[in-house]
């Protein structure tokens, strides 16, 4: 599922505006998900509503998994393909 989040802001980064390139950028430092989806929340192209739901489903399902709970883990991963979309 992180590998689908991934994918879906890099696929909005790439098709949405672009913004002033960060100092961490000039750095030779590398974005992350989590700098990739505030980016295109600044920009517009993603809801703040949005990335905290990812950020919660992706908690909980990362917590039922370390947890052995199969069912509450893949109950929250659900949620995420629908926060997603197709």
């Amino acid at each position: 599922m992180q590998a689908r989040i991934d994918t879906t802001l890099e696929a909005k980064a790439a098709a949405g505006p672009t913004a002033k390139e960060g100092v961490l950028a000039t750095m030779n430092m590398q974005p992350t998900p989590a700098s990739i989806a505030a980016a295109e929340e600044k920009l517009g192209d993603i809801s703040a509503k949005k990335v905290k739901a990812m950020k919660r489903g992706m908690a909980r399902a990362r917590v039922a998994d370390k947890a052995g709970d199969l069912r509450a883990c893949r109950k929250a991963l659900a949620t995420m393909q629908r926060v997603i979309g197709p």
